[in-house]
């Protein structure tokens, strides 16, 4: 928390001792009041109040008058708003490695999970679209920020099969977004481009426009996994992913199992379609303070009747 007035602040550090210090000497002079009756016991029986509502409302009164004191210094507290004019585009791995069962029960069913997470964790509003790619790249979803309709886009994946063209992926997905607001490639993918476009290149372009790349690599390297009906090893190439990433100002995780990647998923949410924001709280601290500072005052009233 910050302040936009710290002179204030002291301010109200000081008023709320000069609060108690006064409360104290009031306490002392009553006390002292008692002598003057001749009936010293029925005196200090009259003058103290019971320990416990007396302690309750001086608290009250001063948390109350604390929180108006420090709505005038101007507090800022910093917390997570929603991306004005959020844009996001998962770009979705189907080749043939997909198929490969080191991150259960597949490849390919952990990364419809994650990004079903992925999802699930951005907030209403937010513009997602989702981009499918083998040895070709093609739009499953269209940006938009009809959420339930992107969830059933997910269903629509279609099964693992041929090669990796992830710059072709990366330029469609690219090719989706709007001219101007945050705007978000989220790159999922287990394998080594080897179809269309160089990757590399189209992350440099593409990083220019102001668009972000996060990458996200499934399995890993020297992970002994052979894509299935083939005898090419499932390989993971985490260094041009790095440097995607890195030319996009995103960058590059690794999940080599489904609950990391679900986390990583919601992460990226996190980061990047969520923003920290400071916000004025001298609104709420003022409110709360004149509620407490009313319900002391009934309660003092109460009390009195009593």
């Amino acid at each position: 928390m910050t302040f936009a007035h710290p002179a204030l602040l002291l301010v109200a550090i000081v008023a709320i001792v000069l609060l108690v210090v006064g409360y104290r000497a009031l306490e002392k002079r009553r006390a002292a009041q008692a002598y003057a009756f001749s009936n010293l016991a029925f005196a200090l029986a009259a003058m103290q109040p019971a320990r416990l509502p007396a302690a309750v409302l001086f608290a009250a009164f001063v948390l109350g008058t604390g929180a108006e004191l420090l709505a005038l210094a101007g507090p800022r507290l910093t917390t997570r708003v929603p991306a004005k004019d959020g844009t996001v585009v998962i770009c979705i791995d189907t080749s043939g490695s997909m198929r490969a069962r080191d991150v259960a029960p597949t490849r390919a069913d952990a990364a419809r999970a994650a990004a079903r997470a992925f999802v699930d964790a951005v907030p209403e509003g937010t513009r997602v679209g989702i981009v499918t790619f083998s040895s070709g790249a093609s739009v499953i979803a269209p940006p938009t920020s009809d959420l339930a309709a992107v969830r059933d886009a997910l269903d629509r994946i279609p099964p693992p099969e041929g090669a990796t063209a992830i710059g072709d992926a990366l330029m469609l997905g690219a090719q989706q977004m709007p001219p101007s607001g945050k705007r978000i490639l989220v790159l999922l993918t287990d394998g080594i481009n080897n179809r269309g476009t160089d990757p590399v290149t189209d992350s440099q372009t593409i990083g220019a426009r102001g668009i972000t790349i996060e990458t996200v690599g499934v399995g890993s390297s020297g992970s002994g996994e052979i894509i299935p009906g083939t005898r090419e090893p499932a390989e993971l190439d985490a260094r041009a992913l790095t440097t995607i990433a890195e030319n996009a100002k995103g960058r590059y995780i690794e999940a080599r199992d489904a609950g990391a990647l679900n986390s990583a998923f919601r992460a990226i949410a996190l980061a990047t379609v969520w923003e920290k924001k400071r916000i004025d709280a001298s609104f709420p601290f003022a409110l709360g303070g004149g509620l407490v500072l009313v319900m002391a005052l009934l309660g003092s009233l109460a009390a009195g009747r009593l």
